[in-house]
């Protein structure tokens, strides 16, 4: 079968993982102030910041020694067998699937305050049209328009912490109004994941990097740190100058704050409002880049038909792949709300980093004298601590959200009875091409993945 392209380096991976995400600096992440005031939202940020850097240093590990297309199926894969491939790649089709579409309402929330005349249903779904023919194109010229994106988006942020910081007010954040409920976290929780959801999309590129072992772990360690920061100063620096109410409800919440200090129609904030659609478009442009990749992977190890696997002979495109995720997301943009498909993203998020977690476990343990370019420092405790605050992020969302996880568990089900009808999966390892040449040489290569 023909193989995806090798051309990817450590800044490309950079600008991938933070593009996957910068637009959750823009958006969303704000519909948590609807639950919970700046101290409730600020410590469950904190929590799910701790969370994600302990899980990016183990997810690291993972995939710098199994640079595969699937990403977290085919760690799961290797480590817990054909079934927890499955469950590890449905969590996945779930957060990446349906996080498009949220994004791209956004998309059409910040152009049409740009231009009133195009409504936000018809900006939203001609961004998504142009963006997955991009991807279209192939890896290279993918790669290429998103670290330009990504770093627009970046530059765009900076702009914003230079732009309110004459108006940032302390008082605002340290009043008496803000009193703390712990309980409150919780249901906030979802929209603090916002902040880091689908960072680790950048894995889901690994058969295209060049040197694995070595540009994984930079570029997407060094994407993490940048997202931590970004995330922080943007909470800090809308909370300084606007009350917590005043955009809880908001897809532009960014452009409503500068509005605020400047006039809505003012030069600033217009084009602070142009430059924030390169972070939609960021992350729009990577997630749809992920999810085709993770649908490619699944149809390649036999879990989903094999002409979803199929690629263009020039580029290499896996463009049944691509185009089968944007139906989904397309249908899913014109019934969906974007709150729901923002918590339903975070519900696959969650229940695939609980199976990840479960999977680096039983690597390292079948794995003990691997010699590797890349480990997780400080184990076993800082795994642990990913595990248990993985489980707590999706036990949360379960309990505050329990129709999406009645809608969820109902569709792995599902899943799980029309593949048992056709009699299971195939039984055998992943392809060697995708293992790195460490993981060749150690137990894996050894018979002990034989599915």
């Amino acid at each position: 079968m023909p193989a995806l392209q090798k051309t990817l380096g450590a800044f490309h991976l950079w600008g991938i993982s933070v593009g996957l995400v910068i637009s959750g600096d823009y958006f969303g992440w704000n519909l948590g102030w609807a639950h919970a005031n700046f101290w409730e939202f600020l410590t469950a940020v904190s929590i799910v910041a701790i969370f994600y850097s302990c899980f990016s240093l183990c997810f690291t590990e993972l995939a710098a020694a199994i640079p595969h297309a699937g990403g977290p199926s085919a760690y799961a894969r290797v480590a817990l067998g054909p079934w927890g491939g499955w469950i590890a790649g449905f969590f996945t089709l779930v957060e990446f699937v349906l996080a498009p579409p949220a994004i791209a309402s956004a998309l059409g929330g910040y152009f049409h305050f740009l231009v009133p005349e195009v409504s936000v249903s018809v900006a939203s779904n001609v961004f998504f049209l142009i963006l997955i023919g991009i991807n279209l194109l192939g890896i290279k010229q993918t790669a290429r328009f998103e670290l330009f994106v990504t770093l627009t988006a970046v530059l765009g942020l900076v702009f914003y912490f230079a732009a309110v910081f004459p108006g940032f007010e302390a008082a605002k954040i340290i009043g008496p109004g803000n009193t703390f409920h712990f309980l409150n976290l919780f249901p906030a929780l979802p929209y603090a994941i916002w902040f880091f959801l689908a960072v680790e999309g950048v894995a889901m590129t690994a058969e295209e990097v060049k040197r694995p072992e070595k540009d994984i772990p930079l570029g997407y360690l060094s994407g993490i740190g940048t997202l931590v920061l970004l995330a922080f100063g943007v909470l800090f620096s809308t909370a300084g100058v606007v009350s917590v109410d005043e955009v809880a409800r908001l897809d532009y919440p960014l452009s409503f704050t500068l509005g605020k200090l400047y006039g809505a129609e003012t030069w600033i904030v217009r084009a602070f409002t142009g430059i924030g659609l390169f972070g939609l478009v960021a992350s729009l442009l990577g997630i749809i880049l992920g999810y085709s990749r993770q649908i490619y992977a699944l149809s390649k190890e036999g879990y989903l038909p094999e002409t979803l696997s199929r690629l263009t002979r020039k580029t290499k495109t896996p463009y049944y792949s691509i185009l089968a995720g944007g139906i989904v997301g397309l249908t899913s943009l014109q019934f969906g709300d974007t709150g729901q498909l923002i918590t339903l993203s975070a519900f696959g998020a969650c229940g695939m980093y609980c199976v990840s977690m479960i999977s680096f476990f039983r690597f390292k343990m079948k794995n003990r004298n691997r010699a590797t370019t890349y480990q997780a420092p400080l184990y076993p405790v800082l795994p642990i601590v990913a595990l248990v605050l993985g489980f707590v992020c999706f036990i949360t969302v379960a309990v505050y959200n329990i129709l999406s996880f009645l809608i969820l568990a109902g569709g792995l089900l599902l899943s799980i009875l029309i593949h048992k009808s056709r009699g299971g999966f195939r039984n055998e390892k992943l392809s060697e091409s995708s293992l790195s040449a460490e993981t060749k040489e150690g137990i894996l290569a050894r018979g002990d993945t034989d599915f």
